[in-house]
């Protein structure tokens, strides 16, 4: 799949002006799980910096025990502290994994930054062994850039 048919949507979503930022940003979480078929969860992971943790504030799948991951923990975390993507072709290969669900087998977090600031995250889990490529890394660079415009 050309990710890039769906950029016209996702900037549509994020101009979109009767829509919460909460609203926004499950919406862009639909979009994406509902559209490319190896994102099978989509959420996004806001920072907390003076308790060093990241609080989940939108998602698409299955509901998650994970709403506030501390820094550090799992994939979500260690992006929290490098400011680097993190792909996870195969999370069983992953020694500082937090497990969502058996069905999970790979994962990409990216980070979102404002202003220069990783401010927060997009995290997705793919029932797939390693699915993730650049054009994944560099589509969803794209969309938190689009989010940064609405936080």
């Amino acid at each position: 799949m050309d990710l890039n048919v769906l950029k016209p949507e996702v900037a549509d979503i994020a101009m979109a002006t009767n829509l919460s930022q909460v609203e926004k940003l499950t919406q862009i979480c639909e979009l994406l799980r509902d559209t490319v078929s190896y994102y099978n969860w989509v959420g996004f992971y806001f920072a907390n910096e003076v308790e060093r943790t990241l609080h989940l504030k939108a998602f698409a799948g299955e509901p998650t025990d994970h709403t506030v991951i501390p820094f550090g923990k799992g994939i979500c975390g260690q992006v929290a502290e490098s400011n680097a993507n993190f792909v996870v072709p195969d999370v069983k290969a992953q020694d500082n994994y937090i497990a969502c669900s058996l069905t999970v087998k790979s994962e990409i977090v990216i980070p979102l930054f404002k202003g220069g600031k990783n401010i927060g995250q997009i995290d997705i889990d793919s029932h797939t062994i390693d699915p993730f490529t650049e054009k994944d890394e560099h589509f969803l660079e794209w969309v938190n850039q689009q989010v940064a415009t609405f936080i």
